[in-house]
């Protein structure tokens, strides 16, 4: 298979479904040879690379880092998608559930691209796609804890941009809206009227429908593109318009839903 991935290989955290899977199935399509590290890795297709990794574990992370490099023969791209959700005002969450969440969310990053830039350090052509959320930039009821670790997700891809320009390493985050994801699906089903909530959440994105997990995986595919070589410390939405549009309700003059088909999958955000 050729593309502008061919000879390159990559790490995806949070690869064995929804963004994470989409995205590795993208990038091994254009040609990338690629690790998907997960809690439960044993569903991961060929020719993806399945190996556990549980990212708030040191030791976890850096075996499963280390026999990914091995696997692969180096690691030129890092995609830390790896992550969980949280609902809830800034009060329904206990402190520990605070703290879980942030060392899956936030520290998790941070421990998968730590064992990752010794590798990253000897690529011609490195980069790291950070899955964030428009949660980092739009105020969104009950996502407190959530919103908190994506915020800090987007400050912190901008702060590694800096930190390792120098080195030939390049940095950015994707900021998914909501999209047709397992979590979504689940909380949908948990709500008093699913078909009501998930219309609520349609109707929240001024596109009209969710977020596919294949559009999400075309924006990281691009961020980690050798294509996108002078794209660094770039946040980039994907969520529908919800960063930048103020339409009206369709009933009062504004645009319908979309009905444009779509390939329906997951995400983190």
């Amino acid at each position: 298979m050729t593309g502008e991935f061919t000879g390159l290989t990559a790490v995806v955290t949070g690869g064995a479904s929804g963004i994470g899977l989409a995205t590795a199935r993208m990038l091994a399509g254009r040609g990338a040879a690629v690790a998907c590290l997960d809690l439960d890795p044993f569903g991961v297709p060929a020719p993806l690379h399945g190996l556990r990794c549980d990212v708030t574990s040191d030791t976890s992370v850096t075996g499963a880092v280390a026999a990914a490099a091995h696997h692969l023969g180096g690691i030129d791209i890092l995609v830390n998608n790896a992550g969980v959700g949280a609902q809830g005002s800034v009060e329904a969450n206990p402190s520990d559930e605070w703290h879980r969440v942030f060392d899956v969310n936030v520290v998790g990053i941070v421990r998968v691209t730590r064992a990752a830039l010794p590798h990253l350090r000897a690529s011609a052509c490195a980069a790291v796609v950070n899955t964030c959320s428009i949660a980092a930039t739009v105020g969104l009821p009950d996502r407190a804890l959530y919103s908190a670790t994506k915020g800090a997700v987007q400050a912190l891809t901008l702060a590694m941009a800096a930190d390792h320009v120098a080195e030939g390493i390049r940095v950015n985050c994707v900021n998914p809206g909501t999209a047709d994801t397992p979590w979504v699906r689940r909380l949908l089903d948990s709500a008093a009227d699913p078909a009501a909530e998930l219309a609520a959440l349609r109707a929240r994105q001024p596109m009209g429908r969710l977020v596919a997990a294949d559009e999400v995986a075309a924006a990281i595919a691009y961020l980690a593109s050798p294509l996108a070589a002078s794209t660094t410390g770039t946040v980039l939405a994907v969520d529908g318009g919800v960063h930048g549009l103020r339409v009206r309700p369709a009933a009062a003059g504004g645009p319908p839903p979309s009905t444009h088909p779509r390939p329906g999958n997951e995400e983190t955000s």
